[in-house]
């Protein structure tokens, strides 16, 4: 069954095939080689390339159908990342199968094993390997029962599109649908064998087109807000004016004015249904509410002096040597404080859940990043035996962290319980400023100093609500100590007026700009260029290799500017991939606008699975990147957003992006690391140095909007 095929069947007008038995279940996936499992099977294992709850047998990767099609089968969702490709590719290179034979089927949690969560870059860091063994033992276990069948040894035996075949006599064959025979593999072995070095690989490590691609720019791909069973209606929630708001009164009878429109309320929801959406809308609309908001105490200017003072005492992540022996040898000293400010996701797709509940089942279609988590919390909301819900994420269309949540699935959920109807909750833009969670505002504090010969000597560093991620220590400092105040997950309501979270490397974004500007000012009170000043305290060969790599392509030796334009460089590190980054801008010195002319960007990420995906994903990466670093920021006064759509909250747009140049290091015999978010780590630290070395104005704070680079100039 192909992919196209497995949506169909939940797509249709008909409505969904759920509630589904065992027996249906199988005939739905054809008949062929599959083994069902239980939570006794699951192993709890973190490390060592598996993640926690996978299951050992190799069967609930994967299934081999009777017409040699093969299925891989995988809690991770598509949202733009590659893995949909890139997850194919291990799976049809450790069976010795075609690409273009092997179907995917995502996030399904009634199909897929369980999985935490599609984020962190872990899909080809720790679901990679498993499903690359299970590849390779199913494989192994294929070749035992064509030896079987042919009368040969294993060892004579060779495979290739699916088909074994003695080695010499090519005639003498048997696929793995011929052996499959419509049957569940119970043989496994003792032993499992090694996965494909690099001189075997046929598919992986090949740059590779998306197979996602046609569909989605032809408009056939599926997502959420696609889904239509047969009797479907639109769901608008009543939202508060401000975050920590509470409904005083209310006053629904207006909504009677829209023909067809029902109201619905339980406990703190308030929603409208209707069959057409515009017509939910304005029945929306007719609802009279009064809320309680209470006084703004911070907005987008004061949180970071709020975030300060109500941090606690800091955790030493780490450290080394004596700070203030560090200190002593020191003949300059530098203390800057800088500050990020919080960063909405504005995915393409907001939000959207569809739920159709029949009897005690449910059965969910979510723009969700955490499918197994979102059939828990839907299990919860209806008082559901987890067993009996089941979500199906399609295509999800952007999420950079902010889908990892589900508040639509249960707002969902409950109206779809109340209506006894299936219900579509889809976010408008305005719901997706104020309801999703944001990116954290952060503060770092860094304190160092400069020996008399330039060298680094100590570095005392402090964040406040970002994490350590990206904060760790590459460079080669003798006392040095780091220390995190506050989550960076959020910090809960005292030290937010409103909801954080994850946003595509959260902290790596902040830690990166401090770090690499810090590095900058040293640097050039040194007196040294800032790629040589780097390599002089960097003894990691990967990270040298990087920002070589990148010195070369940029030409950064020869470089020779205009007066108005500037290069900067910045290194980091995400999720085991190492990134250097340099761009070239222009300063308009009378407007302050900031215009990125170039972009050279190299990775080291180990074994690239999908090279070509690889180098979408970092120049995805940079683009996006440009909107922290210069445009992006949330303005609010206490739980009041002020920024809801898109004429006030700035994105990148195209006339912005310049030249992208990227370089994935060849290193095939490393572990694969994560590619859908290291490149962005470092495009804050790049375009400040870039502007300081531009305008000679030093930004402390992100994003470097044209109103701040003026000031900077003005105090220049």
């Amino acid at each position: 069954m192909s992919h196209d095929e497995y949506l169909k069947l939940d797509f249709t007008d008909e409505g969904p095939r759920f509630p589904m038995t065992r027996r249906e279940m199988l005939q739905m996936l054809g008949s062929g080689i599959i083994v069902l499992f239980t939570g006794s099977e699951l192993i709890a294992q973190r490390g060592g390339g598996r993640e926690e709850g996978l299951p050992a047998d190799f069967n609930a990767f994967l299934r081999i159908g009777e017409d040699g099609r093969v299925t891989c089968f995988t809690g991770k969702i598509e949202m733009g990342q590659g893995v949909f490709t890139s997850l194919a590719q291990m799976l049809a290179d450790e069976l010795d199968v075609r690409l273009d034979s092997v179907d995917m089927v995502m996030g399904d949690t009634d199909l897929c094993p369980w999985d935490m969560g599609t984020f962190g870059s872990m899909t080809t860091r720790f679901f990679g390997p498993p499903l690359r063994a299970a590849g390779a033992e199913a494989r192994a276990v294929l070749l035992e029962l064509a030896a079987e069948q042919l009368g040969t040894p294993v060892a004579q035996l060779a495979v290739e599109d699916g088909v074994v075949f003695e080695r010499t006599n090519k005639s003498k064959r048997v696929s793995y649908a011929q052996l499959a025979k419509g049957k569940r593999i119970e043989k496994h072995l003792q032993t499992p064998p090694p996965v494909k070095t690099p001189g075997a690989f046929k598919v992986i490590h090949k740059p590779t087109t998306r197979r996602d691609a046609l569909a989605k720019v032809t408009g056939a791909a599926k997502f959420s807000g696609d889904v239509r069973p047969l009797g479907m209606v639109y769901a608008k929630v009543l939202r508060p004016p401000a975050h920590g708001a509470t409904l005083k009164r209310v006053d629904v009878s207006g909504v009677s004015q829209v023909k067809g429109a029902q109201v619905v309320q339980e406990r703190d929801l308030i929603a409208v249904v209707h069959e057409h959406l515009d017509e939910a809308e304005l029945a929306l609309s007719k609802i009279k509410a009064e809320f309680d908001v209470p006084a703004p105490t911070v907005d987008d200017v004061s949180i970071f002096d709020h975030l300060v003072k109500v941090a606690p005492e800091g955790e030493v992540e780490s450290q080394a040597g004596d700070l203030k022996q560090g200190e002593a040898r020191a003949t300059e000293v530098f203390d800057k404080t800088y500050l990020n400010s919080y960063v909405a996701h504005a995915p393409i797709e907001p939000h959207t859940a569809v739920v159709h509940i029949e009897g005690n089942k449910a059965t969910v279609w979510a723009s969700t990043q955490t499918p197994f988590g979102a059939k828990d919390e839907v299990a919860e909301a209806l008082g559901f035996p987890p067993e009996n819900v089941r979500v199906i994420p399609p295509f999800v269309g952007g999420g950079f962290g902010g889908k990892s949540r589900n508040l639509q699935v249960v707002d969902a959920a409950r109206v779809a319980k109340l209506v006894g109807k299936p219900v579509q909750v889809a976010w408008s833009r305005a719901e997706e400023f104020f309801d999703d969670s944001f990116r954290p505002a952060a503060v770092v504090k860094i304190r160092s100093g400069l020996t008399g010969s330039g060298k680094i000597a100590f570095w005392d560093y402090h964040v406040y609500f970002a994490g350590t991620r990206g904060a760790e220590q590459f460079y080669d400092i003798a006392d040095y100590a780091t220390a995190s105040h506050g989550s960076g997950w959020g910090g809960g309501p005292e030290a937010h007026p409103f909801a954080t979270g994850a946003w595509r490397a959260p902290g790596n974004n902040t830690n990166t700009f401090a770090r690499e500007s810090q590095i900058d000012i040293m640097a050039a009170k040194a007196g040294a260029d800032p790629v040589e000043f780097r390599l002089r305290h960097l003894r990691d060969e990967k990270m040298r290799g990087v920002l070589t790599a990148a010195a070369e392509e940029f030409g950064w030796a020869s470089a020779r500017l205009s007066a108005g334009r500037g290069c900067g460089v910045a290194l980091g590190i995400d999720s085991g991939t190492y990134v250097a980054t340099m761009v070239e801008v222009e300063v308009d010195g009378a407007t302050g606008a900031v215009q990125v002319k170039r972009v050279v960007a190299a990775q080291n990420m180990g074994l690239a699975i999908n090279p070509e995906g690889a180098k979408i994903q970092m120049e995805g990466c940079i683009t996006m990147g440009l909107g922290y670093a210069l445009t992006e920021e949330i303005h609010f006064r206490g739980g009041q957003i002020l920024d809801r759509n898109f004429d006030t909250y700035q994105l990148p747009r195209f006339s912005w992006v310049p030249q992208i140049e990227t370089i994935v290091i060849e290193d095939e015999n490393s572990p694969a690391q994560g590619g859908g978010e290291p490149a962005i780590i470092t495009m804050g630290g790049a375009v400040a140095n870039a502007i300081a070395a531009a305008a000679g104005a030093r930004l402390l704070q992100l994003p470097m909007t044209p109103k701040r680079i003026q000031e900077a100039l003005r105090k220049a």
